[in-house]
């Protein structure tokens, strides 16, 4: 399977439709493109209408749900990557990933969270996936997401 192929069977699996619009929440773009830099917004684990993984992770929320929200955040930004350039095969590289966990007061296991969406970087982009990481605990995310994440790649 190639890299587009991939990503619709993920979104598939995670109720995401690779073809529509993304919802998102204010007035700004999701993408912005300069020159071979692709920048995009902050992505929530929303699946149409509904963030479907929400609350403080260590309390409210698990560290599997919190994975749970990193991968569907993570297939969101795939997702605009996929409709802004046609195809996965034309990113060269994603070279920075942020990720943001709402965290309980004693929680601190938030780079585990950022894997699952390292994971699906790799496995989707092979070595074009590998990239340089933050990975922060946060009080609070925009409706009371468990996740939030952003990045930056490359065109080819």
């Amino acid at each position: 399977m190639n890299r587009d192929q991939q990503l619709a069977a993920c979104c598939v699996a995670a109720g995401l439709d690779l073809h529509e619009a993304l919802q998102i929440g204010g007035q700004y773009v999701p993408l912005l493109q300069h020159g071979q830099e692709i920048h995009i917004s902050g992505q929530i684990p929303r699946v149409g209408s509904q963030v479907v993984v929400c609350g403080r992770v260590g309390e409210s929320c698990s560290e599997a749900e919190a994975c749970r929200a990193a991968h569907i955040a993570c297939l969101r930004a795939l997702v605009l990557l996929y409709q802004h350039l046609g195809s996965l095969e034309r990113v060269a590289r994603i070279l920075r990933l942020n990720v943001y966990v709402q965290s309980a007061a004693n929680y601190t296991r938030q780079s585990e969270v950022a894997n699952a969406a390292s994971a699906l970087l790799y496995q989707l982009l092979g070595e074009a996936g590998v990239h340089v990481r933050t990975s922060v605990g946060v009080y609070q995310l925009p409706k009371n997401a468990a996740v939030e994440l952003d990045m930056v790649a490359i065109a080819a």
